[in-house]
């Protein structure tokens, strides 16, 4: 609330709070606002027509010159003085339009005068009393009505007129209110006035028709020809209650908020419950923002306690008629409501816990700041060529609205109102949202490959609400996590939730757009709770999609005329990244019979995967359960182990280069050399086929590229990285294995030109010289230099081969004979 005290225009300041997009007139446009000169012409030209009893068409630019200054403009006492003549003027034949002007002219005249003439004002009231009591039937439209309504308030609360010319303001403009509110039903840009001359007039210190105003002001959008509610006029409600009860507590007037705390405990039968719960949220705005004391406190308590107890009440009965969480169930007032509700919540300060207020705020973040769900099923009908199709711009127009820019501001409130509310409620609002997040992972996998290349436009917009419903659920899962997992709930009741809120980051990774330490908080804190029970651990890995329907995509029936392709679903491919990301760190947990039915076909499945980022996460998930070891059931879990070896090499080898991204891979390598049993045959086939594969490689790259060997730390070629990924094996391999490798490896290496063998002996002359393992090191040096002479032998022709493993591959001798590990440990 900015400088509400002093608030010179308060219908502006309307205005500037509803946050209404609309294009509301306001006489505050510095692209219209005239020059001093202009300004001086215009007064001139005003005088000219009362003087030659003529309104000439100049003279109505003259007072639009006016009105469009109105923030920099000061109307004197002759000024003021000059428009009550014209208006009053029997011989003026004052075109329609004139009227709002010369009333907002005289409602800047008393607004800014810092003290109003007597004599002025007596004149001002004649003048008004005789227009409004038979002139005004035949000139009335809607914005000389809302002008009207507010000189008629600002006068009423001028504190230098008289309390006699008070109450005949406060009678004029009743009777406006009651009897031609019809006339604002279709002006939305009218509201701010209306309002504010209501809001001038209660504040007025004339109480007589103090209760009649109370009355418009709760019952006029009830009326079946009334001004239509909305969320806009609901925040100029709310502003305009804060506005006149911020001047009741500056004022000690204890009279005027009994009546209000009256009208709150026992609402009238035609006040309207959506204008009840922004007059509340706008006394409780109020007091939050005021300092009182003595019998002034204690009546500031009662109202606020009342505010209260009136928005738990609407919010009651509006609980019951809407459909649980996921719709408001198809009536606008409903709709409207939580909004509402949404809105003054966030608007109105601190508000104690209450179990029905925080259900609205739960229903109105998922139904309708977040309206994903609905959003979607216009989406759908849509392109089925519904009539019920997606109005143009609706979801554009959704998020410029006031509700979804206050949605931070919204899920705040609603993350501090599930701290204080009781258990049942909190059980109701988690389970609405973890669902929530499945519902939106199910519509948007179906709206994004529909849309994609489409509508861009249309999908890009419906994420932004999608991204900003994700951090929604991050601020409300980490309030979860510090709530649930703690000693006063069971073990099992704190796994449950864990895998729930993982379950549910999952399903909307893939909006995760931006860094947020309360995502990484609430991660932490669910997953060491999970990795401590091997039944959540399970939970959590079969929660995972299945292979089946991860690949075939049969829930699409709008896709039954498109191809689905598993690797282009972008949303299914985040939430799989997401599992991948965080399984390994239950992996120990896991049990070998699910991991081989859960995790190993969808592992093997994204190793394929073109995005680099999801392959390299599957060949961590590999490394990862390769390294992990489980004593309960040792024989199973290393079994399946080399089973699965033989499908990833395989599964690996065949991507490369290509979709098998190389530093992946690597670490699968080196896990399974490392981990599996010394001499496992899995092991083995290992080797062969890195050593087939760098040969294959080597013999495409002689082909293709001559100079490849000229120099090492150049460009990355494969048959590079293999041959490194062999030669870092050396160190890794037991040593049952490395007779074979280096067997395999010498071939190789012999095989290779020149600058190749030179390189590649280089390196393994560091990687000795590096190595401090006293076991292999002698065994290492011997065979290199062997090596060395056979590749000078080679290179001077006294060698020759013709492949590997052949019986003329003097390597062979070299490995097999005189470098038999198992013979010299």
């Amino acid at each position: 609330m900015a400088r509400q005290a002093n608030t010179l225009f308060l219908e502006e300041w309307l205005r500037n709070n509803s946050g209404s997009s609309s294009n509301i007139k306001s006489g505050n446009s510095n692209s219209l606002s005239s020059s001093a000169r202009a300004i001086i012409q215009a007064w001139s030209d005003l005088r000219d027509s009362l003087q030659n009893q003529k309104f000439l068409p100049n003279h109505l630019q003259s007072l639009k010159a006016l009105f469009n200054s109105q923030t920099s403009l000061h109307v004197a006492d002759p000024q003021a003085k000059l428009l009550l003549s014209i208006i009053s003027s029997r011989n003026l034949n004052l075109p329609p339009e004139s009227y709002p002007l010369l009333f907002r002219l005289l409602y800047i005249w008393v607004r800014k005068s810092f003290k109003l003439s007597l004599v002025l004002t007596e004149l001002a009231l004649e003048v008004l009393s005789n227009f409004f009591t038979s002139e005004f039937g035949d000139k009335r439209s809607p914005f000389l009505y809302a002008e009207g309504v507010l000189l008629l308030g600002a006068l009423s609360f001028a504190p230098s007129v008289p309390e006699k010319s008070k109450l005949v303001c406060l009678e004029l403009l009743c009777g406006l209110l009651e009897d031609d509110y019809r006339l604002v039903r279709s002006f939305e840009e009218t509201i701010p006035d209306l309002l504010a001359g209501i809001a001038y007039a209660v504040s007025s210190s004339v109480s007589v028709h103090y209760v009649r105003i109370l009355d418009s002001l709760f019952g006029i959008w009830g009326k079946e020809d009334g001004p239509s509610a909305s969320v806009s006029h609901g925040l100029m409600i709310l502003h305009s209650v804060e506005w006149f009860i911020s001047g009741f507590i500056r004022s000690s007037n204890i009279e005027k908020m009994e009546v209000v705390q009256k009208a709150l405990e026992s609402p009238k039968a035609n006040y309207v419950p959506y204008a009840l719960v922004m007059a509340a949220a706008g006394v409780l705005r109020a007091s939050s923002r005021s300092v009182s004391s003595g019998q002034g406190l204690d009546t500031l308590s009662r109202l606020r306690i009342s505010a209260e107890n009136r928005m738990e009440s609407i919010a009651h009965d509006l609980i019951s008629k809407v459909e649980g969480f996921s719709s408001s169930g198809g009536d606008l007032s409903n709709c409207l409501l939580l909004q509402c509700f949404s809105l003054a919540l966030a608007r109105s300060g601190p508000v104690s816990s209450h179990g029905p207020l925080f259900l609205c705020l739960a229903s109105g973040l998922l139904t309708e700041i977040f309206p994903l769900r609905k959003l979607y099923m216009k989406v759908f009908e849509y392109l089925r060529g519904s009539s019920n199709r997606l109005k143009l711009n609706e979801v554009k127009d959704h998020l410029e609205s006031v509700l979804f820019k206050e949605a931070g501001v919204i899920a705040g409130v609603f993350c501090n109102q599930y701290v204080l509310v009781d258990e049942t409620n909190k059980g109701i609002v988690e389970n609405s949202i973890w669902n929530y997040c499945q519902d939106i992972y199910v519509g948007h996998r179906q709206v994004a490959l529909l849309l994609r290349g489409r509508e861009d436009g249309l999908l890009g917009d419906l994420e932004k609400i999608a991204e900003s419903a994700f951090l929604m659920v991050v601020v409300f899962a980490l309030a979860v996590t510090r709530h649930r997992l703690n000693t006063k709930f069971s073990r099992e009741a704190q796994m449950d939730t864990s895998v729930r809120i993982l379950v549910s980051f999952s399903c909307l990774e893939y909006f995760r757009r931006v860094r947020l330490p309360e995502y990484m908080d609430t991660i932490r804190g669910v997953v060491v709770s999970v990795q401590e029970n091997e039944s959540a651990c399970v939970s959590f890995v079969e929660s995972m999609p299945s292979y089946v329907d991860l690949t075939n995509g049969k829930d699409f029936s709008l896709l039954q005329k498109m191809e689905y392709i598993w690797s282009k679903d972008e949303v299914q491919t985040a939430r799989i990244l997401f599992y991948l990301r965080v399984m390994p760190t239950c992996i120990e947990r896991v049990t070998a019979p699910v991991f081989r039915r859960v995790v190993a076909p969808i592992m093997f499945l994204y190793m394929g995967h073109p995005n680099e980022k999801v392959a390299r996460a599957s060949h961590s998930m590999f490394a990862g359960f390769i390294s992990s070891g489980k004593e309960s059931d040792q024989d199973v879990t290393e079994s399946l182990k080399e089973q699965l070896v033989f499908h990833y090499i395989k599964r690996s080898l065949e991507g490369y280069p290509g979709t098998t991204p190389f530093k992946g891979m690597a670490s699968g390598v080196a896990a399974l050399v490392r981990h599996l049993p010394a001499g496992s045959p899995a092991t083995f086939y290992c080797i062969h086929s890195l050593v087939e594969k760098a040969n294959e490689l080597c013999n495409e790259a002689f082909t293709h590229k001559a100079d490849v060997w000229k120099n090492w730390q150049g460009e990355s070629e494969p048959c590079k990285e293999i041959f490194e990924l062999l030669l870092r094996l050396i160190s890794l391999v037991d040593i049952q294995v490395l007779p074979n490798l280096m067997k395999l490896l010498a071939q190789q290496i012999v095989k290779l030109p020149k600058d190749g063998q030179n390189l590649v002996l280089n390196e393994l002359y560091s990687l000795v010289a590096e190595s401090d393992d006293v076991t292999r090191k002698p065994t290492l040096v011997s065979w290199l230099q062997s090596l060395s002479y056979l590749c000078s032998q080679a290179n001077s022709g006294g060698a020759n081969f013709t492949g590997v493993g052949s019986a003329k591959d003097p390597a062979s001798a070299l490995t097999t004979d005189s470098l038999n590990l198992n013979a010299r440990l």
